[in-house]
């Protein structure tokens, strides 16, 4: 039996009910760990609440300058997106979040760790791979996978027995989980695809329809394939996003709902609402295509698909990961210019791309046949034509077999 448990806590729905849970299933000591990666919301109410009901400490941990430069920006550099649309928001917090979990309780002496993550999604994998990753030794408690609540309904009236203050109700029922990179948006009407978002459920990115009738265009920077700068003037990475979030948020930039394949093998549905993240995310890929020859463009492609699996699988602490880093490390030395974007109702055109290291050539690009031989061509396509031309027998003639 654990004495000493310390909880990933965010102060939402599951690991408020958590606390009194712990100490009454396993009469054990409950530390709470509240990570901030960008959320925006009271941490220091977060701390008290998390004290109120039972826990004996609670830690306020800033991580958001290690989130965004340590996972943030090399996921970027990866042009990793998992299905073709999501930018992997909640997937590369969770190793951030439970690094720092594991490693405060291995200084506090602890023999446990606790999550509040459902027994049929993605989060459970990615913070129990982290805990492994850090502290092995350690047990590990998830108690959507032992207790008897079954539903977020439930969940609800467990707090409401144990007089433990919530903002959630069967009226609104969203799972939200937000951070400097996103917001999302899972269960009540969005559990069945048929069902469009409502737009009361969206909370950060204005809707399209009442963003400004003014475009607005912005010029991102990048060294390295790394953001370095927002309109010209050079800025951290936790303020740069900041600043990317505010203008595409309020052009209505940034919205994405779909359906995704879990980990787990169930397909799920949810919202997100990435403004920065998209605004950088496309001003990355016009970079590249600027930036990076044809071979290894495509071939880091298929890279990036790898690299968006191993992230939303949880697999941010293995060797493939950090290989893959080193590799990209390489592809994204050249990767160094500005990129201007216009904004106009949640849209996202590009408007300017500039790069000492352009590959890009007007003398060849041109319609003026300038340093280029016409006639080279005729040779070119005549050998490449070959796997064509050269004949391949009657497809439609009986084959005959030797015996």
């Amino acid at each position: 039996m654990p004495k000493k448990v310390v909880l990933a806590y965010s102060g939402g729905l599951d690991t408020s009910i958590i606390i009194p849970w712990l100490k009454e299933t396993y009469a054990c000591e409950v530390i709470a760990m509240i990570g901030d990666v960008g959320q925006q919301e009271d941490l220091g109410a977060a701390r008290r609440k998390a004290l109120a009901t039972g826990a004996s400490a609670a830690y306020i941990e800033d991580l958001r300058e290690e989130f965004v430069a340590g996972y943030i920006w090399p996921t970027l550099r990866a042009g990793a997106v998992y299905e073709h649309k999501y930018l992997l928001g909640t997937s590369f917090a969770r190793p951030v979040l439970a690094k720092r979990q594991a490693e405060l309780a291995l200084e506090l002496g602890a023999d446990a760790l606790a999550h509040g993550c459902t027994g049929k999604g993605n989060d459970q994998v990615r913070f129990e791979l982290a805990y492994k990753a850090i502290a092995p030794g350690l047990q590990i408690i998830a108690p959507w996978r032992e207790w008897t609540i079954c539903s977020r309904e439930d969940a609800i009236a467990y707090a409401l027995a144990h007089n433990i203050p919530i903002q959630q109700s069967t009226a609104n029922i969203y799972s939200r989980d937000r951070n400097i990179w996103h917001l999302s948006h899972e269960g009540g009407r969005l559990e069945d695809p048929a069902n469009g978002p409502e737009e009361s459920m969206w909370q950060w990115v204005v809707s399209p329809e009442r963003a400004p009738d003014t475009p607005a265009e912005v010029e991102i920077g990048f060294e390295g394939g790394t953001p370095i700068s927002v309109n010209g003037s050079r800025l951290g990475p936790v303020q740069l996003l900041g600043e990317l979030n505010a203008i595409a948020a309020t052009h209505g930039v940034g919205r994405i709902d779909l359906v995704e394949n879990r980990l787990v093998g169930i397909k799920s549905r949810g919202a997100y609402e990435t403004p920065g993240g998209t605004l950088l995310v496309t001003a990355h890929r016009e970079l590249e295509a600027l930036c990076l020859d044809r071979e290894t463009l495509h071939f880091q492609q298929h890279l990036a698909l790898r690299y968006a699996e191993l992230v939303y699988y949880g697999l941010w602490f293995t060797p493939l990961r950090e290989a893959l880093d080193a590799f990209f490390s390489s592809t994204q030395q050249r990767v160094t210019g500005t990129v201007g974007l216009k904004l106009y109702k949640g849209n996202v055109s590009v408007g300017t791309r500039s790069s000492p290291y352009s590959l890009y050539r007007t003398e060849l690009a041109s319609f003026a046949m300038t340093r280029y031989n016409p006639k080279d061509a005729e040779g070119f396509i005549n050998l490449f034509a070959l796997a064509v031309t050269v004949p391949q027998g009657d497809l439609t003639a009986p084959r005959v077999v030797k015996r």
